[in-house]
């Protein structure tokens, strides 16, 4: 062996851990490319591994196949004593926060906190209890072993001004779940909304396919960022799949991002994590993203 050498290896070929969707709804697209137009989703294959996503909404029809047995019913806090999703609207935020085709993290363990019934609606009571629950059940899960990587949770949903809504979720965020919430639909200022008006959360408003501010998307100071939220499509309570739009479809895009960053990167707590969303994004795309609102479309950070 010459002088200084302290071993030989033969080369070899290091290649990206990156796997690319083609065909992939826009969304998926969008936030993977610093650009807009693309259909394919490139994203790291750890796709959320190790963490577990709480959908606080009308349920999850967990028997969907694009779930792949990663979605599990935990609690009812809607009063009608229908343990599934008689809507079809919280099965569509799981399908983008986790579903096989659909899902930004596509193997986060999805669960259901029904907080609204078949209609879409709640008393605000059972969207606090499914708040504090599943930032409980984040923690228990965790100390047996379970979500090693962490917990994110989605609110695709909102009312009036409540202080006790804001002070909820803060509670739950003080506790260490992120939870990423909807702006809302009325094109008004998200200060009137709650939760979208709880600093803690991370606050998400709606875009389109031409980089625009969907006309519906509330705005406002405390939007942390933006993701596709117009012609979303995923899965649906009847086993097949949906087309919609609102600040709810853009939610789930940024649960499923802070449940694919946790399982790739290091454990971070919820307030870095929406300030690491926020460094990641795409910046200063969007023509028209209201007053006071920030020009950050959500970015997995893997494709240029």
């Amino acid at each position: 062996m010459p002088e200084g050498v302290a071993y030989v290896e033969q080369d070899s070929v290091v290649r990206t851990l990156a796997v690319t969707q083609s065909g992939a709804p826009w969304g998926l697209g969008r936030i993977s490319h610093r650009e807009k137009g693309s259909t394919d989703y490139v994203y790291d294959e750890s796709a959320g591994q190790g963490t577990c996503s709480y959908v606080i909404d009308t349920g999850i029809f967990t028997g969907h196949p694009d779930f792949g047995g990663r979605a599990t019913f935990l609690k009812n806090f809607a009063g009608d004593n229908l343990d599934a999703d008689g809507n079809g609207h919280g099965t569509h935020v799981a399908g983008t926060i986790g579903s096989n085709t659909y899902g930004v993290a596509k193997k986060t363990s999805l669960f259901a906190v029904k907080v609204l019934n078949s209609n879409g609606t709640g008393e605000n009571s059972g969207v606090l209890a499914g708040i504090s629950f599943a930032a409980q059940d984040a923690k228990d899960r965790e100390s047996k072993g379970e979500c090693t990587k962490g917990s994110v949770g989605n609110l695709s949903l909102g009312g009036i001004f409540s202080t006790a809504t804001m002070e909820a979720v803060r509670a739950a965020v003080n506790a260490g779940l992120f939870l990423a919430v909807a702006a809302g639909n009325s094109g008004l200022p998200d200060i009137l909304f709650s939760p979208a008006n709880e600093k803690s959360a991370c606050t998400v408003g709606a875009t389109d396919k031409d980089d625009k501010m969907a006309s519906f998307s509330n705005f406002g100071a405390l939007v942390d960022v933006l993701a596709p939220g117009v012609d979303i499509k995923s899965t649906w309570n009847d086993g097949n799949t949906n087309t919609i739009s609102g600040t709810s479809m853009a939610t789930p895009h940024v649960a499923g991002l802070g449940a694919y960053l946790l399982g790739l990167e290091q454990r971070r707590d919820p307030a870095a994590l929406c300030k690491r969303i926020q460094d990641l994004s795409t910046k200063n795309k969007i023509s028209n993203p209201g007053l006071f609102t920030v020009n950050y479309i959500a970015f997995n950070g893997v494709s240029a």
